[in-house]
């Protein structure tokens, strides 16, 4: 027996109507929550963006300059003789400076004739443009600190006037300098 009865199409499925602004939501979220959390975790982890302000570390930073300071290899080893590093001032935390390393835990320092000493030895610092004026009773350096002097010795506030810096205290080594453009290059 031959069936002459009409094929029926399935009836299609009307399209459901999107709601007004879920589509922009969600991609906003998708895009937007990750790059903000990506930006936080490098931020209080890996690196951080900086501005260098007043004249301590003239004439390798001046005001204004922009580094980057890493945060992660004091994780794995003491800051060494010569870092540049960015710190919390022992006494007031909520202020940042930019300082040079001096003398590490345990040796002893010392200003003197034009020269800081370390363990009785003049310091060779090849960033410096003037001597090292004034005088410093020999310092022993605490384990668990570092001494730190800015480059513009004559109107730095550092370790001469704070005392030796807790390493709790260091916030990361300045890696980058990236503005100005004629500024770009290797923190030494």
């Amino acid at each position: 027996m031959e069936d002459n009865a009409p094929l029926i199409p399935e009836p299609t499925p009307e399209p459901q109507p999107q709601r007004a602004g879920s589509g922009w939501l969600r991609e906003l979220l998708e895009t937007v929550l990750p790059a903000v959390l990506l930006a936080l975790v490098i931020n209080l982890f890996l690196a951080q963006a900086t501005r260098v302000f007043g004249q301590s570390m003239e004439p390798n930073l001046h005001t204004g300059q922009r580094i980057v300071v890493e945060k992660l290899s004091y994780r794995f080893h003491l800051p060494r003789r010569g870092d540049v590093v960015v710190l919390r001032l022992p006494r007031d935390t909520s202020e940042l400076l930019i300082k040079r390393v001096i003398a590490l835990p345990g040796e002893t320092v010392e200003i003197r004739d034009g020269a800081v000493w370390i363990d009785g030895q003049p310091l060779h610092e090849p960033y410096l443009t003037q001597p090292t004026m004034g005088q410093m009773a020999p310092l022993t350096v605490p384990d668990g600190h570092v001494f730190v002097l800015g480059d513009n010795r004559g109107y730095s506030n550092d370790s001469r006037a704070f005392g030796p810096v807790p390493l709790d205290n260091i916030i990361g080594h300045a890696w980058l300098s990236y503005w100005p453009p004629n500024a770009i290059g290797i923190v030494d």
